[in-house]
Formats: C-alpha cells, sequence, structure tokens
C-alpha cells in the first residue's frame, strides 16, 4: 500500500492529534538518515538540529518522551560541533569569526538545567500538551525567522 505525506508544516502537523495508528515508524536507518541532514542543515544554519528533528518525529507520530532525548542528543552534538569548527577556524582564518565563549557556556548551562527539569516533569505531563507545546514552539519560531527574512 502506498503511504501518501500530506504537505503540511511540521509544526502543524504536530499540533493535530494523531489520526489513528500512524503506520509503521520509521525505521532506525531512516531516523539516522534523516539526523545526519538535519544535523547538516543545523551546522550550515547555526540552529540546533533538534530544533528540526524533535517536530518531524512527532509528526510522524512518535511519543514525544521518546523523541526528545534524541533531539537534545542532535542539538548538543551539533552544537559542540560547529563551536569547534568555528573555534579552529579562527586559529587559521582572518576575521573575527571565533565563537562567543561565555554566551556558549551560559546557553549550555541553561540547556542542560532544562534538560534536567524537563526529564524530570515530562513523565507527569500529558502527550497532548507536550504535541501542543512543541507545535506552538515550532511555528513560533517559524514565524519568526520569516518575520526576519522580510525585514
Amino acid at each position: 500500500m502506498i503511504q501518501t505525506v500530506e504537505p503540511t508544516p511540521s509544526g502543524v502537523r504536530t499540533l493535530r492529534p494523531p489520526r489513528g495508528p500512524a503506520g509503521p515508524p520509521p525505521s532506525r536507518r531512516a531516523i539516522g538518515l534523516l539526523a545526519v541532514v538535519v544535523g547538516m542543515a543545523g551546522g550550515m544554519y547555526g540552529i540546533g538540529g533538534g530544533s528540526l528533528l524533535g517536530p518531524i518525529l512527532v509528526g510522524r507520530g512518535l511519543p514525544v518522551a521518546g523523541v526528545a532525548p534524541a533531539a537534545l542528543a542532535s542539538t548538543f552534538v551539533t552544537s559542540i560541533a560547529g563551536a569547534l569548527t568555528f573555534g579552529v577556524l579562527s586559529l587559521t582564518t582572518t576575521g573575527d569569526i571565533a565563537p562567543e565563549w561565555a554566551l556558549g557556556l551560559v546557553c549550555g548551562l541553561g540547556g542542560l538545567i532544562g534538560g534536567y527539569v524537563g526529564a524530570h516533569l515530562q513523565p507527569r505531563l500529558p502527550e497532548t500538551g507536550l504535541r501542543l507545546l512543541l507545535g506552538g514552539l515550532a511555528i513560533a519560531v517559524a514565524g519568526m525567522y520569516a518575520v526576519q527574512a522580510l525585514a
């Protein structure tokens, strides 16, 4: 049977409750390939891969509780890789491209605290509320990017 995919933005798709069985979950290989592509896009644009990966996987019907750790790990790895890459490039390139290390460490500390608190709160929150929060945040971030692009 051929499965059709609606051309709906992932934030909007995440807001909608799943309609019955979503079909088989994506294979580990498909998720791995998606993670590589998202990591490359995140690295090129300077955003955490989890901000792309999370809504896509939740929109495909995977539970937020299972997607959140993968999204956090994705963001962590791409952030470290990006900071190290720009740090090395700043040593070999003219111009000021070095990371703002203090800002990065403070943001990382916030992410560490948020991840710890989120891991403890997540089992107590309903899946529907988490889906609405994730979808709403994805749409808000997309809106902010659109406004910045138009300005």
